[in-house]
């Protein structure tokens, strides 16, 4: 044998999964020789890309890993008390090893189909459960992206729910974080709303306010009695929201109890690691009243088919797609996965354990005030939580310097700094902060009698501040307290669950592929999980160099000049894409272009974020093919064309179709003054064969949990970072914290100045490991799955659009219409699919009645034949009731999906056997994956709104008859 020196296994060949035997057999089915020629037939000439991508080759595996370990070496791990809403934590092993880095959790999609859903379901009502009550609010939802934009969806709901219509000033107080400010200019500008900055000792509350938010504890460390503003507040009908650390309320008295309307904050320090700025899951919790009002996701108690217990999602933050411009938020995604983590956090610790863990942070940071004020340090704040505040005047210089000597991070502002605290902070570290205040005094720790300090601590909290009230009293929150006891209930809620461990999950739109495992990994690295988003720059070199080398390359993928990496979802991308395009005009004094252009077509966020960025949506008309009608599109441009900002266009279409007319329609747009925002949804069909920049787009955001292999972490986290051309640079997002010079930058998007930073790391991963052919046959492979699928299908379901070739992208619309005439409904196909051990595609959306379908490329032939298979069987059952073969009403789709308790029951009165139901096709036997609750009652849900773990007594449920409208997903 000769010795291999070369040999070095590629990662394509992981990611893609259709071997050459399969490809073969999938494209005879698709009628075509070659792959090259179903491209050529699918994606228009004229669009294609000349020469292949300019990315450097792919790695291996094993070389990117070890590659990837020096460049996070270059990032410096100093012990951070900077805070300002970051802080350091202790993970528990238990949530970190089973559900952060469990494909079970991180590979669940959104819980829309509640019968498979039900594990992720119950652990986001336990998050919502814990806001609440440490809230005191009556009401929360199940996450929002960040505390900053929670606190900007805050204002925009006390706007919306204003009395008085020329009330447009918010009052903000000057200590609150000032990235969360940052957010609230970038929302109060396209709807003229004043932001008034200042004390809430001193401002005068005036009958032009609509709302007003402060923070608890203050961004100095303060922690006041904000009763007295409350009610002022409330004589003038001006509703405060509270920016509160969730931790800090496990002592203070929660805002709920001193009148505040809207309560917002992180959930970070509940066991999720900093990962230089997120992903972190968000809170918002308000009144009972404002329900309709509160943005994002709500998780509700209901019944099943049976009367029995079940979980669904009462308020959907897809509301957007049916109200669209009229939608109060853009918001389409949330932090599932993070809110998962932090409600486990305080299922793990219970109510005991979070107040031991509060006790310890305030008392630790009691002992460094009092050690430094034996120093003769004057600490500031009278009343703290775990923020202590000295003005160090000329010394400023010197402590800075023996800090970064000792490897440790403070908050500095002039010569005022403050340290915060957290969780992982031990006596020995506040020794070491001692040590070098005391060294720039010529003194030492032992003019400090720190044993005495530390064994008379007492709190500073003042007694109307304490909190006196019980909470986290459901027995959830009350049993797991053993990592045994911990690690079963995490199980018994994720074999509840359908993830991609068990099967496709074809959703057309959402791209759910491969996340892989390599991928994965250096998520969970202290190198890159344990950064503050605001450490000094020069202990960052190891994220400076990742993000630019991912700029670099999504650049290269897209084909324009630079990169955001700052919006932590799509929908924020949308929204930032549309605020830099709206700078853009206002600079060159053309403040009056705000007419948007959007497809009848276009997904609901598109016009929702339009809205929220102050422009008048104009619709434009599909034409019978499901393309951009060119005509009406033209004719409404020229009408607008004095004050047209920008076409929303989404390529290829909702419907799955490259439209050849793509060229002419952004030239259209751009000969008449706008610009052109493209949708990346379904960049996964694009790269490495067409691009943004060729289509003639000037921005477009991507949504990496789609086309990048970001897991969606059962509704989150995502990133939607924009691209955008040479003469839209300057506008690309700043911060307020962090300064990215961007020239003419509009204010943040999100939080943090790179978004959710720690999970760049996955696309860059992927890209990385890919290189330019694997991403190139990475697309061409999602193109032939899906059109192998709908050679397999079309003879039993229309297939809506096609492009000219009879081709579809990257998915396919199949019409379910006809149907109805057996009283057959979308929504009873997605429901029999479960029997068959799969999630549903996306159901009514774009088109009422129908499903759309993406399988990915990372999908092998056996699991599309799979699916196919499943298909087919239940249009035979369709046929069966279309012939009068089968009963009209008591059918296996419209008992779908069937349990256990169903199936094995004692009894058995359906005209079909239990054989049939449970085991339709003669593979679902090996693959068997059981709904946990039978269909949901979506009525009852609405009548009775539970949003929060009701007691145990309460979990049965009279038996209700079952009626579940159809719904887009």
């Amino acid at each position: 044998m000769k010795l291999n020196t070369k040999y070095e296994e590629k990662f394509e060949g992981r990611h893609i999964a259709p071997g050459d035997a399969d490809t073969a057999e999938m494209l005879k089915a698709t009628g075509v020789d070659t792959l090259d020629e179903l491209i050529a037939q699918t994606v228009p000439a004229k669009i294609r890309l000349k020469k292949p991508l300019n990315l450097p080759a792919a790695k291996s595996e094993f070389n990117y890993l070890k590659d990837l370990k020096e460049t996070a070496s270059k990032n410096k791990v100093f012990r951070s008390y900077i805070g300002q809403g970051y802080y350091d934590v202790i993970v528990p092993g238990v949530i970190q090893r089973n559900i952060l880095e469990n494909p079970g959790w991180y590979t669940q999609y959104t819980p829309y189909q509640a019968e498979i859903a039900q594990g992720r379901l119950q652990a986001l009502l336990n998050f919502q459960t814990m806001v609440v009550d440490l809230t005191g609010m009556e009401i929360a939802n199940a996450s929002l992206l960040d505390e900053g934009t929670a606190a900007a969806e805050a204002m925009f709901m006390q706007y919306t729910l204003r009395k008085k219509e020329d009330a447009k000033t918010f009052f903000v107080s000057e200590e609150v974080f000032p990235q969360t400010i940052d957010i609230l200019k970038t929302r109060a500008q396209p709807y003229g709303i004043t932001l008034q900055i200042g004390d809430h000792r001193t401002v005068e509350l005036t009958d032009d306010m609509f709302g007003a938010i402060i923070q608890y504890p203050a961004g100095n460390g303060q922690v006041y009695n904000y009763t007295g503003f409350v009610a002022k507040g409330h004589e003038k009908g001006i509703k405060t929201t509270v920016v509160a650390d969730i931790m800090s309320l496990v002592l203070l008295t929660p805002p709920g109890e001193w009148g505040a309307d809207i309560v917002v904050g992180s959930t970070q320090r509940f066991g999720v690691p900093m990962g230089f700025g997120g992903p972190h899951a968000a809170y918002f919790a308000t009144k009972e009243e404002y329900k309709r009002s509160i943005p994002g996701r709500i998780i509700g108690v209901t019944i099943d088919s049976a009367g029995n217990y079940a979980l669904r999602m009462a308020l959907q933050t897809r509301e957007q797609h049916i109200r669209r411009d009229k939608a109060t938020s853009n918001i389409c995604t949330a932090q599932a996965l993070l809110a998962i983590m932090a409600g486990m956090y305080s299922v793990y610790h219970g109510p005991q354990g979070l107040k031991l863990i509060a006790e310890r942070v305030h008392g630790l940071a009691i002992l460094l005030s009092q050690s430094l004020e034996g120093l003769g340090y004057k600490q500031l704040n009278d009343n703290y939580f775990d923020t202590v505040k000295f003005d160090l005047g000329d010394l400023v210089g010197p402590i800075h310097s023996e800090a970064l000597n000792n490897e440790v991070n403070l908050n500095y502002n002039g010569s005022i700094v403050t340290i915060s605290v957290d969780e992982t902070t031990s006596p020995e570290d506040i020794k070491t902060l001692v040590r070098l205040f005391a060294k720039v005094k010529g003194k030492t720790i032992n003019d400090v009698d720190f044993d005495g300090l530390q064994a008379n601590i007492t709190t500073v909290i003042p007694a109307d501040l304490q909190r006196t009230s019980a909470y986290l009293t459901h027995a959830i929150f009350n049993t797991h307290h053993s990592e045994h006891e911990m690690l079963r209930y995490i199980k018994s809620l994720e074999t509840k669950d359908l993830s991609l461990c068990h099967s496709m999950i074809a959703l057309g739109s959402c791209t759910m592929k491969l996340n892989a495992t390599t991928e994965m990994v250096p998520v969970t690295w202290a190198e890159f999980s344990r950064m503050h988003p605001f450490a000094p720059t020069d202990q960052t070199g190891g994220y400076m160099q990742l993000f630019d080398e991912l700029n670099r390359w999504l650049s290269e993928i897209t084909g324009f000049a630079a990169m955001s990496l700052q919006p932590n979802a799509g929908a924020q991308g949308e929204y930032a894409g549309l605020m830099v395009i709206r700078a853009y005009h206002h600079d060159r004094g053309d403040h009056h272009r705000n007419i948007v252009l959007i497809p009848s077509s276009a997904h609901g966020t598109n016009p929702a974020s339009a809205a929220m960025a102050g422009m008048k949506i104009i619709v434009v008309k599909c034409d019978d093919n499901g393309n951009i009608d060119v005509a009406d599109l033209k004719a409404k441009a020229d009408e607008h064309k004095d004050d047209l900002s920008c076409l929303m266009v989404t390529y290829p279409s909702t419907h799955g179709v490259f439209e050849e007319s793509i060229i002419d329609i952004c030239q259209i747009i751009h000969d008449n003054g706008g610009q052109v925002y493209m949708d990346g949804a379904n960049m996964n069909a694009q790269v490495g064969l067409t691009s943004p920049a060729t289509i003639g787009a000037d921005v477009c955001h991507l949504n990496l949990h789609k086309t990048f292999c970001i897991p969606h972490g059962g509704g989150g986290p995502g990133m939607g970072p924009i691209g955008v051309a040479k003469h839209l640079v300057p506008y690309l997002p700043g911060h307020a914290v962090v300064d990215i010079d961007n020239g003419k930058a509009i204010h943040a998007v999100s939080a943090a100045p790179w978004g959710s930073a720690s999970i760049l790391i996955i696309s860059h991963a992927y890209i990385a490991m890919m290189g330019p052919d694997g991403l190139t046959n990475a697309t061409r492979y999602a193109i032939l799955n899906a059109n192998y699928i709908k050679a397999r299908l079309e003879n039993h379901y229309p297939v809506l659009y096609t492009g000219s070739h009879g081709r579809c992208a990257h998915e396919m619309i199949l019409d379910c219409r006809s149907f109805k005439s057996a009283g057959i409904e979308v929504v009873d196909i997605a429901k029999r699919l479960m029997d068959y051990g799969f999630h549903a595609p996306t159901v009514s959306f774009p088109v009422a009645g129908t499903v759309m379908v993406e399988p990915t490329e990372s999908e092998p032939k056996h699991e599309l034949d799979r699916f196919c298979d499943a298909m087919i069987a239940i249009r035979k059952e369709i046929a069966a009731i279309e012939k009068g073969e089968s009963d009209k009403t008591d059918n296996p789709l419209k008992n779908a999906p069937h349990t256990v308790a169903t199936v094995t029951g004692n009894e058995w009165e359906r005209p079909y056997s239990r054989q049939k139901a449970a085991f339709p096709l003669p593979y679902v036997a090996a693959y068997k994956f059981w709904p946990s609750v039978g269909r949901v009652n979506d009525t009852y849900g609405d009548r009775t709104l539970i949003c929060s773990c009701p007691p145990l007594t309460e979990y049965e449920f009279e038996e209700t008859e079952v009626t579940t409208p159809e719904y887009g997903t």
